[in-house]
């Protein structure tokens, strides 16, 4: 095994921490943390597996733009914008297990749950930190209470609920790249029954973290505005009605893309598109890019070549993202026992995007994709509780949802002097219904038994038009149970063991290359999860100490692999059922005061994945290959974070320091291991310095410090070329807040 200095310096904290806190004012206490995990209202330190949880006040703190900016929160996991389309596209790996592509048709495996709704697609799923009143970070397969396709974890997302007093908050910003921002949050009630809380917020960054010498100027902007409204209606003291409504646009260019072939590239060795090395781009630079995007003549839907690379896209920004979200939950306490919580969620999304995939100044290969995308869901659940030795939950789950793209790929490598148009349509449709239940049966005192299980049933369907027609449906279901048993060795000391399973639903290709692909369902995967662990909160309330040990089976895993093909666009993508793994891994996280005004929070996750297995037999060709030696995509062996906060008082408020220090493991971004998408070592650092008077906060603040300039995502496009995307470069601002009345 691997020697690495960060574990053991995060190891190092931990034990300084405790042994510090022992001997320290016991006046002091961490703020407690609730979550919803279990969708009941429990202590963090009460739960029965693995869990991180961000305070509102922690989350302020970070000054994040998205939940990739809240990474840190916990250990193993890894949160990446791909940069492959419009509005952020999430890869959410959580223990190595994850999906990080832009297809619809890839359910995600780390669910997104936004006040109680949850979100079926990678497209939008990188929530804006605007407004967030918790995270929570499920870590392991969540197939009881949540069920749909969370056999990595979940992200649980809580807005702030309507206060129903007149105040709020304006918040203002400037970064680099010439961006600025302004958000706020407006409370006020109608009655003595009504709250009303109005959110509004802009964000708007005009200079690009990227350079492009071919069009000569910056590129990488973005303008986001977004609209919310949350009305809380309380007509008794046993009912709660609330309504949350949701509207953003985004109009940004292209994220760019950064072409890192090599010589096995047929767009290196033929093309002249080589990079000076495995660790650069062919402009040698990882934050310059030489993408010229192309708006070719518009044949309607028919499949042409034309000699003309048509209309040069410079200066327009050539993506847009809009989306809308609606959200109703009823709370009904029907008796001191029986609680009865309905949620309602929808979902709609529609963007386009013009994009250079080559990543070179030749329009060798682009696509316009126009998607749309809508998604419907009805919670109910019963909840029991009478304070006895028994309380539970159970209920029904329905989904459907629905995308449609007509994608055109435009291939200019295939034959010399002439661009393939090719068209192909899309539209994918999806069912689940799930059955579900969670008992917890307190046997003693000191032990507590929960047992629980969810029945589901998907259906889809997809319909293929254009260079390939061809439709099919196909139907699955799945049992997945759980179980914990949970032991109070004494107040502050709690123990579990617990076995998890997880799946995710089976489903058809979205980019398609011939009937074959297009009608070839791929298998449901399932995760089965055993972990032992414990949590530790001391007396004094200054200290928390968590750990788990967990191995994790998956079987049937779904892979997508890109491959050379003789038709269509010289390549395709092929999603198989290849392999079978193993994963395990230990998880320490601390929290703790120590000595007046100073506060850490640590954490460290060691991660072992293998493939037992993992071969694919191509459908036309009848190849078979065997990948079982590949490492897991966005894996690292060792995640980890030390975050320390130090405040002191002044005459007219307070000031505080801040700095966080987050490590990622060597790790690869592709399925097949590129070795020019790989990614080192990575040390992140973030600082900032707020001084706050009364109501106003004033802050100057820094991310990623030590300026990495690691991969967000990559791709090996079947031995034509590779490209990738960069994470954002250092960046510094200032912001001020204001908090008004309430």
């Amino acid at each position: 095994m691997k020697k690495h200095p960060l574990a053991i310096a995060v190891l190092a904290g931990i034990v300084t921490a405790t042994a510090t806190v022992e001997v320290s004012a016991q006046e002091l206490a961490l703020e407690e943390v609730v979550v919803t995990a279990r969708k009941r209202t429990e202590n963090l330190q009460d739960v029965g597996f693995s869990v991180s949880a961000l305070t509102k006040s922690e989350i302020e703190g970070q000054f994040a733009r998205d939940i990739t900016d809240l990474a840190n929160i916990s250990p193993n996991i890894v949160i990446d914008d791909t940069a492959q389309g419009p509005g952020g596209v999430a890869a959410i790996f959580i223990r190595g297990v994850g999906v990080a592509d832009v297809e619809k048709n890839f359910d995600p495996a780390v669910g997104v749950v936004v006040d109680g709704m949850f979100i079926g697609s990678n497209a939008g799923s990188l929530l804006r930190s605007i407004d967030i009143e918790s995270m929570e970070v499920l870590r392991g397969p969540q197939g009881t209470l949540f069920g749909r396709n969370t056999i990595g974890g979940i992200i649980n997302i809580t807005r702030s609920k309507p206060t129903g007093e007149l105040g709020g908050k304006i918040r203002a910003g400037y970064e680099e790249y010439d961006t600025y921002y302004m958000d706020g949050i407006f409370n006020f009630g109608l009655g003595d029954n009504v709250g009303v809380k109005l959110s509004a917020a802009k964000r708007d960054q005009s200079k690009g973290y990227y350079d492009n010498d071919e069009i000569g100027r910056d590129v990488g902007r973005n303008d986001y505005q977004s609209f919310g409204a949350n009305i809380l209606w309380t007509p008794t003291d046993n009912l709660e009605l609330e309504y949350t409504g949701q509207f953003e646009e985004t109009d940004q260019d292209t994220p760019p893309l950064l072409n890192t072939g090599q010589a096995r590239h047929v767009f290196c060795s033929g093309y002249g598109y080589c990079s000076p090395s495995v660790d650069s781009t062919i402009t040698g630079d990882r934050r310059k890019t030489a993408n010229v995007g192309y708006i070719p003549p518009d044949p309607g839907d028919q499949v042409i070549a034309f000699s003309t690379p048509g209309q040069a896209v410079e200066a327009d920004m050539a993506a847009t993202f809009d989306a809308d979200t609606h959200i109703i939950e009823a709370r009904w306490q029907a008796t001191d026992a029986i609680s009865v919580d309905y949620v309602f969620g929808s979902y709609e999304s529609d963007e386009t995007i013009i994009s250079n995939w080559d990543g070179t100044p030749e329009f060798l290969y682009g696509t316009t994709r126009p998607a749309t995308y809508e998604q419907q869901s009805h919670e109910l659940r019963l909840g029991w509780d009478n304070g006895g030795a028994v309380n539970a939950v159970v209920g029904a789950y329905l989904w459907d949802s629905e995308y449609e793209i007509p994608l055109r790929s435009w291939v200019g490598f295939v034959v010399p002097g002439t661009i393939l148009d090719i068209l192909q349509k899309t539209k994918q449709e999806s069912e689940s219904q799930a059955l579900f239940a969670d008992v917890d049966w307190r046997i003693t005192d000191a032990l507590t038994l929960n047992v629980g299980g969810r029945y589901t049933k998907d259906e889809k369907s997809t319909e293929q038009t254009g260079n390939v027609t061809a439709s099919a449906d196909e139907s699955w279901s799945e049992f997945t149970p759980r179980a914990s048993l949970r032991y109070e060795l004494s107040d502050s000391l709690m123990t579990y063991a617990t076995y998890s399973s997880g799946y995710r639903s089976g489903g058809f290709n979205g980019r398609v290359n011939s009937p074959e692909e297009a009608t070839q369902p791929y298998d449901p995967e399932t995760v089965n999860n055993f972990e032992l662990g414990f949590k530790h909160q001391s007396p004094d309330n200054r200290l928390r100490f968590n750990g788990a040990v967990f191995y994790m089976v998956y079987d049937d895993k779904q892979e997508e692999l890109q491959l050379p093909s003789d038709t269509g666009t010289g390549q395709k993508t092929v999603v198989t059922n290849a392999s079978e793994a193993e994963i395990w891994g230990v998880e320490l996280e601390a929290q703790a005061l120590i000595g007046e005004g100073l506060t850490l929070r640590a954490n460290v996750g060691y991660l072992d994945t293998e493939y037992d297995s993992f071969g694919y037999t191509d459908l036309q060709s009848g190849q078979e290959v065997d990948f079982s030696y590949l490492e897991f995509r966005r894996a690292p062996d060792v995640t980890g974070t030390v975050d320390a906060t130090y405040e002191w008082p002044t005459a007219s408020g307070r000031i505080w320091v801040r700095g966080a220090y987050h490590y990622l493991g060597e790790h690869y971004v592709n399925v097949t291991n590129a070795p020019e998408l790989k990614n080192d070592g990575q040390h992140l650092l973030d600082a900032s310095v707020n001084w706050e008077i009364n109501d106003l906060r004033l802050s100057l603040f820094g991310r990623n410090l030590s300026d990495e300039d690691g991969y967000t995502h990559g791709y090996d496009v079947a031995g034509l070329w590779s490209y990738a995307a960069t994470r954002p470069p250092r960046t510094i601002g200032a912001e001020v807040v204001w908090n008004f009345g309430e």
